[in-house]
């Protein structure tokens, strides 16, 4: 049992495979196996790559599959994975009978290291997702910043996701911009492994950060369905924003890769969402932040940007006038009124687009995942004070970083 590599000459459609020196495997999912009773020693497995804008015809035209069988693959996929996203670089295996006729009896596209589709081929088509058996090892750092937090996490062989993980925690805490030497953290984490390799980060379940002498504790700690961090006190380290920027006002057009403009007649993305107004409406600004950029462009119009941390920022275009005092690097506060409802720049009605910024992408503001800003509830305090504990002691506990 073994497989060929994409790098044989060979041609499978045109020639037996039956001459193919195969070596042993361990990639394919043994929970396939037991799944569908295949024995092993009754399949040849083909091991490959998708290669730049292969697509899956490509890839199992050569095997013999006729053109009307993959698009019947397609078609029953498509609720259960797009063949039409197969990427670059990402495993395959395609599993054929040990015969003359080389008959292929299933697929298997592996979308990352723990997640896979299998395509069981035949007169009852079956496709189905399944994943690997994924272990959570617990792992601590520490670290002093020297020059950057970034360059002590690599200074430390520390998981380089961190960084971006910290700054998300404490973005309403700290300005990570404003790291300053001697700064320092302790951090409790997971990491992902399968198969014993490791596949990536889990999440952060306690951190302590010292910035400019002041201690930040973060805990992880889940309450019914939701899930947040906390302080030593039981307050959230995030602060919500307001679901609009208008009081009262309706989406006229939500976020989208490709829209259709009405000012400029062509497909285009749309990355904001519009509400619409009557013209004079009241503008909030939907957190509290620093003005980074008030003034007016073509395509804007009237236009202000917040900066609310390191990590997000807002955007409100098209006002009919921006209220005064609204300049660059002024402060507001969230529900503050920043401007009034227009159709400045490239707008055909009055309305505000409302633009969000996470780690510097544009993002949809109905989809991004923002936690509330509420408390740890009465109702388990007396659970997070014994989990407080547990973590603080151990952060407390790990060695001071140095």
């Amino acid at each position: 049992m073994g497989y060929m590599s994409e790098n044989e000459t060979q041609v499978i459609a045109e020639t037996a495979l039956e001459d193919t020196t195969y070596v042993e495997i361990d990639t394919v999912p043994q929970n396939y196996y037991i799944a569908n009773g295949v024995v092993r020693d009754s399949l040849l497995i083909y091991f490959g790559t998708v290669k730049v804008n292969q697509n899956l015809s490509e890839i199992l035209l050569k095997f013999n599959v006729s053109y009307a069988e993959i698009d019947r693959i397609a078609k029953k996929s498509k609720d259960i994975f797009d063949v039409r996203k197969l990427v670059t670089g990402k495993n395959y295996l395609v599993f054929y009978t040990d015969d003359s006729l080389q008959k292929v009896e299933s697929f298997i596209y592996e979308i990352d290291a723990a997640n896979y589709v299998v395509y069981n081929l035949g007169d009852s088509l079956n496709i189905y997702r399944e994943r690997k058996e994924v272990e959570v090892r617990i792992r601590v750092a520490s670290g002093v910043i020297n020059s950057s937090l970034w360059q002590t996490i690599v200074d430390n062989d520390i998981d380089f996701t961190l960084p971006m993980e910290l700054s998300e925690i404490y973005a309403w805490a700290i300005d990570f911009y404003r790291i300053q030497k001697g700064d320092n953290f302790k951090v409790i984490y997971e990491e992902k492994y399968v198969d014993d390799k490791k596949i990536g980060m889990g999440k952060v379940i306690a951190a302590y950060f010292n910035h400019y002498g002041e201690d930040f504790y973060a805990i992880y700690f889940e309450q019914g369905d939701a899930a947040d961090y906390f302080d030593e006190n039981a307050k959230s380290l995030r602060r919500a924003f307001l679901k609009a920027p208008l009081k009262y006002s309706r989406i006229s057009s939500k976020f989208s890769r490709r829209r259709y403009h009405p000012v400029q007649k062509r497909y285009k993305p749309h990355l904001g969402t519009d509400y619409a107004a009557p013209k004079g409406t009241p503008i909030m600004t939907t957190g509290d932040g620093v003005i980074t950029k008030s003034g007016y462009s073509r395509g804007n119009g009237n236009y202000v940007k917040v900066k609310h941390n390191s990590v997000y920022s807002t955007q409100y275009l098209h006002m009919s006038k921006i209220k005064s005092g609204i300049r660059k690097g002024a402060r507001v506060r969230q529900g503050d009124v920043i401007g009034y409802v227009g159709s400045t720049g490239l707008a055909t009605g009055p309305h505000v687009c409302y633009r969000f910024w996470k780690n510097g992408a544009q993002v949809d503001a109905l989809r991004v995942s923002v936690p509330p800003s509420l408390p740890v509830d009465k109702s388990y305090l007396e659970a997070y004070k014994k989990v407080k504990e547990e973590m603080t002691g151990k952060l407390d506990s790990m060695a001071d970083p140095s």
